[in-house]
């Protein structure tokens, strides 16, 4: 379950998107950005591959009479390679006037997100689990187990996410904190894109059966989880989204069975809430100069945000591309470049000099035709020119 959120005062206007009403979730009061939210476990669980991503991808939203939007794909991490804002995400806050985050908590909804956690009736955690797994859960988690009666009735999914957070905390603030404070400073309107009640929808939503196996996987690999956050960090840096989107099931490339949760957990906590977000975002980005800052496996793919605003009508391209595929395409342009040089120096020297051509000339026998068509070898009779007459 994600920590205790840092405490921040958002203006009074901060509210989800489609707002006002308290059906849909409007609350008033100071809020807070939640640095983590819950799927920044799921990132580093996913090998921290999912492309969570920072230093990221930025695309262009356009649409004619309307003034542009931007797309940010974040990496839920407070790594200092990666929780920094460079200069076209900066220009870009500058241009726009909201900013749309995938969620917006504030103190008082902390404790319903963690109650969404919790089983609410008789189930337990000891009915997915034998004693001695629940027992290397603990050890796993050391400190950061919480007291046993809260540990008791804790979902698998909760288990996952404790499993899936650093050991030691960040001191560092995170890329998703760092966007908000930065919107929050230029006065602009903060609008969550979604509820904390529907992200607790969304893990309640994983088949219990991917739930328990996706723990088992999770505490199986917490030696490995270092190495697959470096990973992650190093293609979020080189703002490489396909290399991102493979690392979140290549761990799992040689067992079928835990391919199949993976995706089922892809496709709760990342398809179906790039769809919400879509949906969400509808009406907004028709009045322009919105600022959508959401982990970065929500735009890659057909089903992503980037594919999803595109069939609405907006012209979406990458304003931030991918370093490596940068550098491919300058070493594609140098590599063009000498092949022209080599060419046109191999046709110079192909080529006959001028004194070459004229000893050729002078050393050949010439032809020169006569009336009749036939030619006298040797003759340097000149052909006789036709009057100006004969050409009429």
């Amino acid at each position: 379950m994600p920590g205790p959120p840092v405490a921040r005062t958002i203006p009074h206007q901060d509210r989800p998107f489609g707002g006002g009403g308290r059906a849909r979730g409007a609350r008033a009061g100071p809020r807070a950005a939640h640095p983590g939210a819950a799927a920044c476990a799921v990132a580093v669980l996913l090998l921290s591959a999912s492309p969570w991503t920072a230093a990221g991808p930025l695309y262009r939203i356009e649409r004619a009479g309307t003034p542009p939007s931007y797309l940010y794909g974040t990496l839920h991490s407070a790594d200092p390679r990666v929780a920094s804002l460079g200069a076209p995400v900066k220009d870009a806050l500058a241009q726009t006037r909201r900013l749309a985050p995938e969620l917006v908590l504030s103190e008082r909804d902390l404790p319903g997100f963690v109650a969404g956690a919790s089983y609410d009736d008789a189930r337990r955690l000891a009915d997915h689990f034998d004693a001695d797994t629940i027992a290397a859960i603990r050890a796993a988690l050391g400190a950061r187990a919480p007291d046993d009666a809260t540990f008791a009735r804790l979902k698998p999914w909760a288990v996952m996410l404790l499993l899936a957070q650093p050991v030691a905390g960040e001191a560092h603030p995170t890329l998703d904190s760092m966007i908000v404070d930065a919107a929050r400073g230029r006065g602009m309107t903060v609008e969550g894109l979604e509820m904390p009640e529907e992200q607790v929808a969304s893990f309640d939503a994983i088949p219990v059966d991917s739930q328990v196996a996706l723990v088992r996987w999770t505490l199986a690999r917490q030696t490995a989880l270092a190495a697959d956050h470096e990973a992650t960090v190093r293609a979020f840096v080189d703002r490489d989204l396909p290399r991102l989107r493979s690392l979140a099931l290549d761990a799992a490339r040689d067992d079928a069975t835990m391919r199949s949760h993976l995706a089922a957990l892809l496709r709760h906590l990342v398809d179906d809430r790039s769809a919400l977000m879509a949906h969400r975002l509808f009406l907004p980005l028709r009045g322009g100069r919105v600022f959508v800052s959401v982990g970065a496996l929500h735009l890659d793919g057909p089903r992503g945000l980037v594919a999803l605003l595109r069939a609405q009508g907006y012209r979406v391209r990458r304003v931030w591309r991918a370093r490596a595929a940068r550098g491919a395409r300058a070493d594609d342009r140098m590599k063009a470049v000498r092949a022209r040089r080599q060419a046109r120096a191999h046709r110079w020297i192909s080529r006959p000099s001028a004194t070459t051509t004229c000893a050729r000339r002078s050393t050949s026998p010439t032809s020169t035709p006569t009336r009749s068509g036939s030619s006298r070898a040797g003759s340097t009779t000149p052909t006789r020119p036709r009057s100006p007459k004969s050409t009429r």
